[in-house]
């Protein structure tokens, strides 16, 4: 299938990372010389995604200003004879879009995607991939692609990590049928009661229908608190929909706490990634 399109929800208050995240978007943290989203464009950008839809706040104006061109700072590094630096700094090879979400709305990982809807094109299918955490290929290879290939003719996948029994707690768990596909998402099991030890870390290709199916679930006003992305995923499976269970090769990098931002920093320089 072809799939390039991609949704990047970037609008949460960071209330984990504060205060650093009063001045600095969560989005924005580093992971090496990188903010953390720059791994989940890189790679939409590695399979072929033309279009990204980034979800923002209204305060935000990191992500803009990272991703346009510094006209003063290029005029620099060619005076200073470090041109060989541009590469680094030029705006990427894709068209860049963003949407404002109200921070006094509805929230949860539903509400970014039923935001872009209005702007796709009626039967076309979407990359999701929050922009907090990455699955980072050293080689190069592209977890998305990778998602995308999965698809197949239902145009839907989703990534699965797997991580230690004792911490299933704190993530979504799949439940994976012998065949690879997805039988529904658990929200952070008790580590005996899991059904596997792969869990979602919100890496997306979904279908129009699906696309659908989570916008009509954000514009509820029925529901308590957060509005789950896999809420409408479990009633989609539910229906007979199929979703295929995509196991990631790359390491998972979490910039969302502390622990996991240092973890994920620390893998990187052993790892040689800048």
């Amino acid at each position: 299938m072809s799939c390039t399109t991609a949704i990047i929800p970037v609008a949460g208050w960071g209330t984990r990372r504060l205060p650093v995240t009063k001045t600095i978007e969560k989005c924005m943290l580093p992971l090496g010389n990188r903010p953390v989203v720059d791994y989940a464009v890189q790679d939409c950008i590695a399979a072929g995604v033309r279009d990204i839809y980034f979800v923002v706040s209204e305060q935000s104006t990191q992500i803009r200003d990272f991703y346009r061109s510094n006209v003063d700072l290029n005029d620099y590094l060619r005076r200073n004879g470090k041109a060989d630096l541009l590469p680094l700094i030029a705006p990427p090879p894709v068209r860049l879009h963003y949407v404002v979400q109200s921070s006094y709305g509805k929230y949860g990982t539903a509400i970014p995607v039923s935001l872009v809807l209005p702007e796709l094109t009626p039967g076309e299918s979407a990359v999701v991939l929050m922009g907090d955490d990455c699955v980072y290929n050293a080689d190069g290879t592209s977890e998305v692609a990778r998602l995308i290939e999965a698809a197949g003719d239902t145009n839907s996948a989703i990534l699965g990590v797997q991580v230690p029994r004792e911490r299933l707690s704190h993530y979504g768990v799949l439940d994976v049928a012998d065949d690879g596909r997805l039988r529904g998402v658990v929200e952070k099991p008790q580590p005996e009661q899991a059904p596997s030890t792969m869990i979602n870390v919100s890496k997306y290709v979904l279908n129009y229908g699906l696309l659908q199916r989570i916008a009509a679930y954000a514009d509820r006003d029925d529901v308590a608190g957060e509005y789950y992305i896999t809420d409408p995923f479990n009633d989609y499976l539910a229906g007979g929909g199929h979703m295929a269970v995509v196991p990631s090769h790359g390491q998972y990098l979490d910039a969302g706490s502390l622990e996991t931002w240092v973890e994920a920093n620390n893998w990187l320089l052993r790892h040689g990634s800048k």
